[in-house]
């Protein structure tokens, strides 16, 4: 059983098989974007923390050595 596909019905397959191309590109684009964005934002958010926590540790350090001037002097 051979079926013959009109000419208007091959063009309409080619067509409609670009725009899935299309469309499943597009979709591959948005999803590595979409990752790399998480993951960007991942880094930042630890990297933000690491830096607070290196600050706090700082301060507190001053704050020590401070704290121990100030009883050596009194």
């Amino acid at each position: 059983m051979t079926e013959t596909i009109s000419k208007s019905r091959q063009l309409a397959e080619v067509a409609f098989g670009k725009t899935q191309t299309q469309f499943l590109a597009r979709q591959r684009a948005l999803n590595e974007h979409d990752s790399i964005t998480t993951a960007r934002a991942e880094k930042t958010l630890r990297l933000r923390t690491a830096r607070l926590e290196k600050t706090r540790s700082d301060m507190l350090a001053a704050s020590a050595i401070d704290q121990r001037k100030c009883v050596k002097q009194a």
